[in-house]
């Protein structure tokens, strides 16, 4: 039986500061597609407007009621979405809601778990059930952000601290607070992008981040990269205006190694996640009760849209593993149709 030709959406845009990173992640993507296996569309989404992207440099309109457009006079139907945006729709369960009704399989993990990790607050109290450790923290919601003094924040979480959307990427509204007086213009900051605010407990160590994804035939840990930055945190100029260091595989011992991997898959496995995931962390160092020095690993967060340009954190530890992204890519999409 002749091999049927996939046709494949690569959705991208959104709704949050992090549009733009999205798009380049969804041209990333687009270049690691297998173009003689898939037909490959890039898909742009922004609130109610969703249009393909033609190879022509012409865009029309997606019909919504079946995830289908039309080409040269053709009906086009999807068999596939391949969600790269960061943010809102793409990441917090809303699209994977949507294919859920339309019945197209898609990339990420499903509504719950999206919906989860997107609070990073809700989802820290509940991997913390789970013996994982990570850094203490406090939500402030809009409109109630009298119920927390800044006193408290100081007693409870401590200086310096980090405030962040609770509820968006990691790229925008994040700062580092050193003192109380900076915290209430730090949560206004925040609350641009969320209305919820997660302030969290500083930790210093080595940044590191680790990719993860499986399918019915295997089970891959990617190597972790280091992150290292003369900037106060890895913000979005950091990130994306390259005024960072990223060392892959990060330089951490063979044991500490070891056992962020089993970290990273035991949480994959725990909330049943789909496709490629990255997790954050910071390594610790801290004396045990003998006075000597170990590494402690703290979550910081969890990524199920990870960025997808040439040169993300994805595509490094893949390389690094001795693996291509285009048979990386193959391997997620058909362990769907299995």
């Amino acid at each position: 039986m002749k091999n049927i030709k996939r046709t494949i959406a690569i959705m991208c845009g959104g709704d949050s500061s992090e549009y733009g990173v999205s798009l380049r992640s969804g041209q990333g993507v687009y270049s690691f597609f297998d173009k003689e296996r898939y037909n490959v569309y890039i898909v742009v989404v922004k609130g109610r407007d969703w249009h393909v992207e033609l190879p022509d440099g012409t865009s029309v309109p997606i019909d919504r009621d079946d995830f289908s457009f039309m080409e040269n006079g053709s009906l086009v139907q999807f068999d596939y979405a391949y969600i790269t945006i960061h943010g809102t729709p793409g990441e917090n369960g809303i699209l994977q809601g949507y294919f859920e009704t339309v019945k197209i399989p898609y990339s990420t993990s499903g509504v719950l778990v999206e919906a989860l990790t997107f609070n990073k607050f809700v989802f820290n109290q509940y991997i913390r059930s789970y013996g994982v450790r990570v850094p203490d923290s406090l939500l402030i919601r809009k409109g109630y952000e009298e119920i927390v003094s800044d006193e408290e924040i100081e007693q409870h979480i401590g200086m310096p601290c980090f405030v962040k959307p609770a509820a968006d990427g990691s790229s925008f509204g994040v700062s580092k607070v050193k003192n109380a007086d900076q915290l209430a213009p730090a949560i206004r900051k925040a609350m641009l992008e969320s209305e919820d605010v997660m302030v969290e407990q500083y930790v210093e160590g080595t940044e590191i981040s680790m990719g993860c994804y499986k399918t019915r035939d295997k089970s891959v840990v990617l190597p972790a990269t280091e992150v290292v930055t003369q900037r106060e945190f890895f913000d979005y100029d950091a990130k994306y205006n390259g005024q960072v260091q990223e060392i892959t595989p990060a330089r951490i011992s063979d044991d500490t190694a070891k056992r962020v991997s089993e970290i990273t898959s035991h949480i994959y496995d725990i909330l049943h996640c789909n496709g490629i995931i990255r997790i954050d962390y910071i390594i610790s160092h801290e004396k045990n009760a003998d006075g000597e020095l170990i590494d402690k690993v703290n979550l910081i967060e969890v990524n199920t849209t990870p960025g997808m340009t040439a040169t993300s954190f994805i595509p490094q530890q893949v390389r690094a593993a001795g693996l291509d992204m285009t048979s990386v890519l193959t391997d997620i999409v058909e362990n769907q149709f299995r």
